[in-house]
């Protein structure tokens, strides 16, 4: 039985700038009995967390490594990752086929159907909502960020940073939170600052400013002599943690200085770049790969890829040079093909789980008036691996693609067959890697607990297990 829609309310300030009453109007609205619906109406709810707690599970843990790769816009799931083709609409360039029984559109992605083998593909997606902005920080967060604890969730790249911290080894110097191509890529919520996303947009000349015009010398005497006047200020900072903060972004940041391994990392020559597309994502996707092998500490790296947002002439058919799916699937096909296909050889595919997903997915059927397609819940999504067993399907759709017609994944608890949520895509990246998503943390600002998987009654979100059976 399919899970009831839900509606939600719109995103709230953030919460460092949230508004307040002052005493004279709380008093105002009390007097006019309308304070009650401020209070809980559950007492047990309002208890602080005291303990942190996690409930037993056994995760997958197969997985050392995350490159979570963003498709911001929504791309049409009918045309990519659930292909459904209908006469006089679908393209004939799109040149579709069947790969060990997979419906592909092989002429609009064509390298990625040489991976097919590696990878997974779920059709049972369904988003929560249908606002760019709303989805594309739920999808990030895995959670609700209108709900009580949404303006101070970390990013999922936080938590798994965090986490994983205790594994780092003496000599990683590299942000465990990489962001390529992800400026507005959601941070590290409450967490310390440690573990925010370190947002780089590549380049073949690496990372800007990790020399100095006054040379290596002169640096690392203007370093000195800004220790000798501010450590009372910056180690245990009577000031508080802000400022111990930027006391470990300076000391994070003076490591990659001058290093040739961070060098090597993120800096690539024209050839490679060839190979991955000469494109911004491309390159994205070949820093990730050299960050990993360089096996400098990062866990996790988000790469964004937008402009799916194609209300209007998804085919070309008016602009062949604008943006629609001819001109932008191509950065993605040949960006995830390379990528792939260098992990694999490498030997970091079966220890790095990538996912690709957008916010949402698009209607269905002839395309609209304006020649595209608009906003839709359902959507499909990519595991490749992490130890996935690649090559197969899970959940089927209907003829058009509207809606889910066979799920094709065990919720966890003996719950209803159900979609799969941005929650159960949470919980399945921490599985992955070896955290328990039942974790609740009792550090939040709040005091009301952080659980890293929300639980909201009576869904219990877990990880899609049957992408390893």
């Amino acid at each position: 039985m399919k899970d009831k829609k839900t509606s939600y309310t719109p995103s709230r300030p953030a919460f460092f700038k949230r508004p307040h009453f002052d005493r004279r109007r709380f008093f105002e609205i009390a007097g006019a009995g309308l304070i009650a619906s401020y209070l809980p109406l559950n007492p047990d709810r309002a208890k602080a967390c005291t303990v942190q707690t996690s409930s037993p599970v056994t995760t997958q843990n197969k997985a050392k490594n995350v490159i979570f790769i963003l498709l911001a816009g929504a791309p049409s799931h009918v045309d990519t990752f659930d292909l459904k083709v209908l006469n006089g609409t679908t393209p004939s360039k799109f040149a579709p086929t069947t790969v060990g029984g997979t419906a592909w559109p092989a002429g609009l992605l064509p390298q990625m159907a040489t991976q097919l083998n590696n990878m997974v593909l779920v059709r049972s997606v369904q988003a929560h909502a249908l606002v760019h902005s709303l989805s594309q920080h739920w999808t990030q967060i895995g959670r609700n960020p209108s709900a009580a604890l949404g303006n101070i969730a970390p990013n999922i790249g936080s938590v798994v940073a965090l986490e994983l911290d205790s594994q780092r080894q003496p000599g990683q110097i590299f942000p465990a939170f990489l962001a390529l191509n992800s400026a507005t890529a959601v941070g590290n919520g409450y967490f310390p600052a440690t573990y925010a996303p370190f947002r780089v947009n590549p380049a073949s000349t690496g990372i800007n400013n990790t020399t100095n015009p006054l040379g290596q010398p002169g640096f690392n005497n203007l370093w000195s002599e800004v220790h000798q006047l501010d450590d009372p200020l910056r180690v245990n900072s009577p000031l508080g943690q802000p400022v111990q903060d930027y006391d470990a972004f300076y000391t994070a940041a003076n490591q990659m200085m001058y290093n040739s391994v961070v060098s090597k990392a993120f800096s690539f020559s024209t050839a490679d770049s060839m190979r991955y597309g000469n494109t911004s994502f491309g390159n994205a996707c070949l820093v990730a790969k050299q960050v990993l092998a360089a096996n400098q500490g990062t866990r996790f790296i988000q790469i964004t890829l937008g402009n799916w947002d194609m209300h209007i002439d998804i085919y070309g058919a008016q602009n062949p040079k604008g943006n629609n799916l001819f001109t932008l699937c191509p950065q993605l096909d040949t960006g995830v093909g390379q990528l792939l296909t260098d992990l694999n050889v490498g030997g970091l595919l079966n220890e790095t789980l990538v996912v690709m997903v957008g916010e949402f997915g698009r209607t269905v059927g002839p395309v609209t008036p304006a020649l595209g397609r608009d906003h839709l819940n359902q959507q499909a999504m990519i595991f490749a691996g992490g130890g996935v067993h690649g090559g197969k399907v899970i959940g089927s759709t209907l003829p058009d693609g509207s809606d889910t017609l066979d799920f094709g994944w065990t919720p966890p608890g003996g719950q209803p067959q159900r979609y799969v949520r941005p929650e159960d895509v949470e919980a399945t990246i921490y599985s992955a890697v070896g955290i328990n998503w039942t974790t609740e943390r009792c550090d939040d600002p709040l005091g009301r607990g952080f659980q890293y998987v929300p639980t909201t009654d009576p869904v219990q979100y877990g990880p899609i297990n049957e992408l390893w059976t």
